[in-house]
């Protein structure tokens, strides 16, 4: 790896989790858990992480630092990732309805983005204690061990993915529904992207149906799967950007896959 202090951001990581999310999971007391917006919930496990987080990321890098719960007070801050030459993105708990229900699928997430482009990123899985790290141009690791992803099957029949569903409209929603019988599998997702890019990954999915692209959610996840030879991509075949506010991203195993899926989900 090209960047040298990598694995310091990766114990910025463990250390948030150790501290200010497992001892809270399955654990969490009365007034722990707020609604931030309809149909969705913070915890403090949310709030400190990303305090810690924020604070240790800004002493390896001095860059400002756009993270979930600050821009869900602050929706401004996210002009940084247009304006500024380098930012943070931090998602300290991805998954937080899954934490809160006592489930095991929810992450810490980080990216570090130049110039408009993602060039490091971090998914810690906190109940396991698997990392994944991606750095622009030179791959992806699992527990620092140099994984690629596989070629996808060919035929629509063999292949296996998941759609997040809740945010499509009627019309996009019918579509998929209609095209799920073409498909080996097609699921909801966990409703974690820190768990369903790694999935995508391993090799578990082979394509990912993505409506809402909120930076810190996507920009670690997408830069991990292109640098084991998958693809992210908007419908309309762009790459993705963490800085596009367009919705709609569809991620892959591979480019032929992307080709084969897309007309049938989004056409």
């Amino acid at each position: 790896m090209a960047i040298m202090w990598i694995d310091d951001v990766t114990g910025i990581l463990c250390e948030a989790a150790e501290t200010a999310i497992l001892p809270r999971f399955r654990a969490l007391a009365e007034g722990d858990v707020e609604e931030k917006s309809p149909g969705e919930v913070v915890t403090v496990a949310d709030r400190e992480a990303e305090v810690l987080i924020s604070r240790r990321l800004r002493e390896v890098v001095n860059a400002p630092v756009v993270g979930e719960e600050a821009a869900a007070g602050n929706p401004g801050l996210a002009v940084a990732l247009r304006d500024a030459p380098v930012v943070w993105l931090v998602d300290p708990l991805d998954g937080t309805a899954n934490f809160v229900a006592g489930r095991p699928e929810y992450a810490v997430m980080a990216a570090l983005v130049r110039a408009g482009e993602t060039v490091a990123a971090w998914i810690l899985r906190p109940v396991d204690g698997r990392v994944h790290i991606a750095e622009r141009g030179s791959g992806a690791w699992r527990d620092g061990v140099r994984v690629r992803r596989e070629p996808a099957p060919g035929e629509p029949a063999e292949l296996r993915g998941a759609a997040l569903t809740p945010f499509l409209d009627p019309r996009a929603r019918a579509r998929v529904e209609a095209a799920a019988p073409r498909f080996a599998a097609l699921g909801p997702g966990t409703a974690c992207a820190g768990v369903d890019y790694p999935r995508l990954l391993e090799g578990e999915q082979d394509f990912i149906l993505f409506q809402r692209t909120l930076p810190w959610d996507h920009a670690p996840g997408a830069l991990l799967l292109t640098e084991a030879g998958g693809v992210a991509r908007r419908p309309d075949g762009s790459a993705y950007r963490p800085a596009d506010p367009r919705s709609g991203l569809l991620n892959a195993a591979d480019q032929a896959c992307w080709n084969t899926v897309r007309p049938l989900l989004l056409s």
